[in-house]
């Protein structure tokens, strides 16, 4: 396989895998493009490469941006803006999780919070409340997990990603 049809199946790939991530495939593909190329990128390049307009580009481009995953480079007499991926793959992942968490798992937590405060008695609200307890002391153990995953080292996680593994 040529350099270039990698490129193209990777870039393809991550667009697909980024869908189950829960990123848009278009902020997944502009993420795959800039992560495989091997110096930055410009609007025009991600308009041109992924047929997409300036709009969307600019759009999943500052998304990039605000998660963490890429960032603005500045080329000596260029006018045009250029962009990067962080390319340590372990920065990535803890990026993910760390926006994911902020966008999905504490809007849950808050809700079954809410959820548990229910005044009604009887057997129907009770086994309600247990079902809202059991989730929400799920969701707390993976929130916990996926803070201390944030704070601790790479040598750590990958300690315990292989013990989990093995």
């Amino acid at each position: 396989m040529k350099l270039n049809e990698a490129k193209q199946k990777f870039i393809e790939s991550w667009g697909t895998f980024g869908t189950k991530w829960g990123i848009n495939r278009t902020m997944a593909l502009v993420h795959g493009l800039i992560l495989a190329a091997d110096k930055p990128v410009s609007t025009e390049d991600i308009m041109e490469q992924l047929n997409v307009s300036r709009g969307n580009a600019n759009m999943n481009i500052r998304a990039l941006i605000d998660w963490g995953l890429a960032h603005k480079v500045f080329i000596s007499g260029e006018r045009m803006e250029y962009f990067e991926a962080e390319k340590d793959i372990y920065k990535v992942a803890l990026m993910i999780i760390r926006e994911r968490r902020k966008r999905e798992l504490e809007p849950i937590r808050n809700m079954l919070q809410d959820l548990q405060k229910i005044e009604d008695k009887g057997k129907s609200a009770d086994n309600f409340k247990k079902v809202i307890k059991d989730i929400d002391e799920f969701a707390e153990f993976a929130d916990k997990a996926m803070e201390k995953m944030i704070k601790n080292d790479r040598a750590w996680m990958l300690k315990v990603l292989k013990k989990v593994i093995t």
